[in-house]
């Protein structure tokens, strides 16, 4: 048993066992040449050790590779690893039909139709190739998660013997038709019957027939009627259980013809449910020992066997009742009898035959090789003079030409395999064997391949053709182009898992943005919409959000209001609240102070509030000079953010030009609101108060000066009042 780590052919990884079956053994793993996950098929041990068995299921498993269909699981590779035989499918995640079934109990209609359609589209691309499936069956048909239904194990049947269907336990047994049952001819009808009990037991939920062990299951297929599925269901159409019954006809002929007939009454109930439109070819029945059928149903039967290939023995199935018992001569149901109750038996007659025939062949083939043993020795003298010959070459120089000539392209090669090379690579291989061989070429996309590989070849490989055969290579085009998706402003996982989806490597980098929000997509290279193909890296350009940087205030003092705004916005900060005030410093117009001093490092982009001056604020004197005027000065706003908090306070009055320290102590946030009290003025002229509260600052910081001993640095709190003065009497 293979365990998670091992390799097989030092190439596939095994991830896990996923599941197992009559034959083989089933694994996920890891193609490392091509970097993707495959579904692997172990032979069992019984069957690697059986020769036989083993070439066929190479050669069919060869032969399904070359299939190429949305409702069919690829066939990649076939091969041996020190006596483990495999074989390398496309892996779909999803669940068995059977699985499905059992957890719906019965499927709806339009659910059933719609796969049964899907299978057969599978069959119907598998006919064409003339491929049999042989084991149509729930346990074989995988819907995958997007809802795809796909059918597994194409062309593997083949291979078994009727010893390997008959020991499957119950699985097969359950969908075999009834010429299989017989261990008779089967083709692409016999796949008709086992879809429609497929699309039997998905409407019902059961089987049509069922039994205590194979044999009896067998000869229920063989001689046994289903009950209609409208009297298990009366909801079912009749179109539909129509549909049923002539897929499951005993009589090849008298199913369908082919898949693509199926398909069409398929999508036809569809639309018209209850509509009859479904024939089933009769043949009508009395009771003498002969069965009489009309000139059309003889007709339809002819064409019926045409269409099923070379190989189908018409006289032993034509004629039979209704009810499965044969209408022939007693020795012929005698010898019927006796191979129903023992399936897996081989007719005796064959064996004969066999026997005969291999001796006979034997015999043919020493007397070939004395004579040629003979002519090219020359052990008899005038053996090389034999009249008729000597008289053929003498006449007739025409005839011998047209002779080797027609010898030459008579031969026959067995077709190298190409896949996988480039394509003049292909052609030279083929050439090689023969020059006769016609080679022609097509195009494809493939995920698969590498640009100009080829990615099949028709006939494929260890195929016997005639040396001026034609073989059809299809060359790959790489992997189709589609645009990069847009994952721009997705979070990081968002636009991953996308981008994965799609089949696209994702790899990050990183960037400032004032735009787009911290964690979310700027951009990707290359950009949305440009061509890619699956297996391209994707850079995703994540935002860090916007950059911050540290920079230092300039001095403002003296500039314009437009100037100063124009050289904050510069040294990458904004401007905050303007204020006017009237100053004997500055001329009006003319930035007289800004909250924070030059040279102090902020943020980027943090706001400076400043002061732009009125002016020298000079009033005419009043016509009383007697006249006193009173101002109450109270400062509600604290400037201290806790209890606890302090600093030295200084209040300012600037009136008429002018600025007056109304205090200035050490305070602290227990000392607001404050109440400086009533101020007298001799103009009257209104007044604005400043506050400034001072820290301890270190040295040589710009703004400081020396108080006590200590440096002390002043920061004007934003806040400024209005006073107005009104007048008293003396």
């Amino acid at each position: 048993m293979l365990k998670p780590g091992m390799f097989i052919s030092d190439r596939y990884e095994i991830i896990d066992k996923v599941g197992s079956g009559g034959m083989a053994d089933v694994y996920k793993a890891r193609c490392h040449r091509l970097n993707r996950f495959v579904a692997i098929k172990v032979l069992k041990p019984e069957y690697s050790d059986d020769k036989n068995f083993v070439k066929k299921f190479r050669g069919e498993a060869q032969s399904a590779a070359g299939l190429s269909h949305p409702n069919i699981v690829n066939v990649y590779d076939v091969g041996d690893d020190n006596g483990l035989h495999y074989i390398v499918m496309e892996l779909v995640e999803g669940i068995t039909l059977k699985n499905f079934i059992e957890r719906k109990g019965k499927l709806e209609v339009k659910e059933a139709v719609g796969i049964a359609i899907q299978i057969a589209m599978g069959m119907e691309a598998a006919h064409m190739n003339h491929i049999i499936h042989r084991d149509i069956k729930p346990q074989n048909i995988i819907i995958s998660r997007e809802g795809k239904v796909k059918v597994t194990d194409f062309g593997i049947a083949k291979a078994t013997t009727s010893n390997t269907i008959t020991s499957n336990a119950m699985g097969s047994v359950h969908y075999l038709s009834p010429e299989q049952a017989r261990g008779g001819y089967s083709d692409e009808k016999s796949d008709i019957y086992s879809l429609g009990v497929t699309l039997y037991e998905m409407l019902s939920g059961q089987v049509p027939f069922a039994g205590d062990n194979t044999v009896s299951v067998a000869l229920l297929h063989i001689q046994g009627e289903a009950a209609p599925l409208r009297e298990l269901d009366p909801n079912i159409p009749l179109s539909v259980d129509r549909i049923v019954q002539k897929c499951m006809q005993k009589k090849p002929e008298r199913r369908y013809l082919s898949a693509s007939e199926l398909i069409a009454d398929l999508k036809r109930s569809i639309s018209n449910p209850n509509g009859d439109f479904v024939v089933i070819p009769n043949a009508s029945v009395n009771d003498s020992p002969t069965i009489t059928i009309s000139d059309d149903e003889v007709n339809h039967i002819k064409s019926a066997t045409k269409m099923s290939g070379a190989g189908y023995d018409t006289s032993r199935d034509i004629y039979q009742n209704t009810d499965g018992r044969r209408m022939a001569d007693t020795n012929y149901n005698q010898e019927e009898t006796e191979e129903e109750e023992e399936l897996d038996s081989v007719d005796p007659r064959v064996e004969k035959i066999i026997l005969v025939g291999s001796i006979a062949a034997g015999v043919i083939l020493t007397i070939l090789i004395i004579f040629f043993v003979v002519r090219f020795f020359k052990l008899f003298p005038g053996s090389d003079k034999n009249p008729v010959i000597n008289t053929t070459e003498t006449t007739s120089e025409e005839s011998i030409d047209s002779t080797t000539t027609e010898e030459a392209t008579s031969e026959t090669i067995v077709i190298p395999p190409v896949v996988g090379l480039k394509l003049k690579d292909a052609e030279d291989t083929l050439y090689a064997k023969s020059e006769f061989l016609k080679v022609t070429s097509t195009e494809q996309y493939s995920d698969e391949y590498e640009k100009g590989m080829v990615m099949k070849q028709y006939p494929v490989q260890d195929t016997e053709v005639e040396s001026d055969a034609e073989v059809s290579l299809v060359v790959s085009l790489g992997s189709k182009p589609f645009p990069v998706p847009n994952v721009y402003n997705l979070t990081d996982n968002q636009a991953v898992t996308k981008l994965q989806d799609a089949g696209l490597v994702v790899q990050h980098d990183y960037a400032y943005s004032d735009e787009t929000e911290e964690g979310r997509v700027i951009e990707t290279k290359p950009a949305r919409d440009t061509d890619a193909v699956k297996g391209d890296t994707i850079t995703v350009i994540i935002s860090n959000g916007p950059e911050i940087k540290t920079v230092k205030v300039p001095a403002i003092l003296g500039l314009t209001e437009k100037k100063a705004i124009q050289k904050l916005e510069a040294a990458g900060l904004k401007k905050g609240e303007v204020a006017t005030d009237y100053s004997d410093t500055y001329p009006k117009g003319q930035v007289m102070s800004q909250s924070k001093g030059e040279g102090t490092e902020l943020d980027s982009g943090t706001a400076i509030d400043f002061v732009v001056s009125l002016g020298a604020g000079v009033v005419d004197p009043p016509e009383d000079n007697n006249q006193t005027y009173i101002g109450h000065i109270e400062i509600d706003e604290n400037p201290f953010d806790y209890a606890g908090d302090s600093g030295i306070v200084k209040i300012q009055l600037i009136q008429d030009g002018n600025t007056t320290t109304l205090l200035k102590e050490e305070l602290d946030y227990d000392s607001f609101p404050l109440n400086i009290g009533d101020y007298p003025s001799d103009s009257g002229s209104k007044g604005t108060v400043k506050m400034y509260v001072g820290r301890e600052a270190a040295d040589g910081d710009d703004g400081a000066v020396s108080e006590n001993g200590k440096l002390i640095k002043y920061e004007q709190y934003p806040t400024t009042w209005q006073v107005e003065f009104t007048p008293v009497e003396e």
